[in-house]
Order: structure tokens, then sequence, then C-alpha cells
């Protein structure tokens, strides 16, 4: 029974960990003007992409090298660096159609960004066995509550300061991306 616990204290502390960034780029979206029906979907589209991610990575796990990971991560943070920069830049071009928004493709590219890192610990987690159900149970659950953290914490946060809450959203996504990648350099 101690074992079982330990594996599950385990599994929400590294899906805690993974959300980070779930967290993350949901206060940057949250500077957008989002109905709560959006924060709703948004979480859970996120959510999702934290169970599917790194059930492929567990099942994959035992096929794939660890520089697939690694690739992975690029992959993220690249992701998240476009997606911030496009919204500093729509800042600077009022008034015109937004390329990125976390609605449609938009948000699946946000979901797909901050769920690369737990498809490389589904690798990782693939190679030593870990429980797939509690894995993705837990990574699921934790960065949808993270989601939703941050979208609403983002919503407050934009009352706060206006018109450049967007650009401060855009840099918030640019720094994690760069975070990502300063491993690379």
């Amino acid at each position: 029974m101690s074992e079982l616990v330990s594996e599950i204290l385990t599994l929400v502390i590294m899906a805690f960990a993974l959300g980070m960034d779930a967290f993350s780029v949901g206060l940057g979206m949250g500077m957008y003007k989002l109905p709560l029906r959006r924060v709703f979907n948004i979480g859970l589209m996120i959510g999702l992409f934290h169970v599917w991610m790194p059930l492929v990575g567990l099942i994959a796990g035992k096929y794939l090298s660890e520089k697939f990971g690694a690739f992975a991560t690029f992959i993220g943070g690249l992701l998240l660096i476009v997606l911030g920069v496009q919204m500093v830049w729509s800042t600077f071009k009022k008034g015109e159609e937004k390329v990125i928004t976390p609605v449609g493709f938009g948000l699946l590219l946000f979901a797909l960004s901050v769920s690369l890192d737990s498809f490389s610990v589904g690798l990782t987690l693939g190679i030593y066995g870990a429980k797939t159900i509690m894995v993705i149970l837990c990574f699921g659950i934790v960065a949808t509550m993270q989601t939703w953290a941050g979208l609403l914490l983002g919503r407050k946060v934009r009352g706060w300061i206006g018109t450049y809450s967007e650009a401060l959203g855009g840099a918030i996504l640019l720094g994690f991306g760069l975070k990502l990648l300063i491993p690379f350099w």
C-alpha cells in the first residue's frame, strides 16, 4: 500500500512540475478577453493533451531513444517562442486580425506546445514501466487545474495592466520558450 501511495505522490509532483508550463501559458492566454466558457474549454483541451501525449510517450518509450525526448522539448520551445512573438507583435498591430488565437487551430498549437514535455516524460516512464492509468490521470487532472488557474489569474492581471496585457502574455510565452531552448545552446 505504501508503495502505491509513494508512486501516486511522485506522479502528482511530476504532473505539477509538468503542468507549470500549462499554468504559464494559461496566464498568458488569460490576458485575451476570454469568456468563462472558453476558459473551461481551453483547460479541458490542454488537460486532454496532457493525457494523450504521455500515453503516446509511454507506449513509445520502449522503442525510442532519449534524443527524441530532447527533440520534443526543442520543438515545444520553438512553438512557444512563435506564439509569444505573435502575441507581442499583435499588440503593435491593433485593429488587425490576430494570426494565432486560443481557439481552433491556435488552441491546438497552444495545447501541443505545453504538452510536448509530458510526451518526453512519458518516454522515460515507459522505459521504467510506470502504471499507465495513474500517469495519464495525474498528468491530465493536474494540467487542467493549473491551466484554469493560469487563465483565471490572467483575466485578473489583464484588468490591472490594460492594453499591454497581451504583450505581457506574449512575453511570458516567449520567456518560457527560451527557457526550454537554453539547454540546446
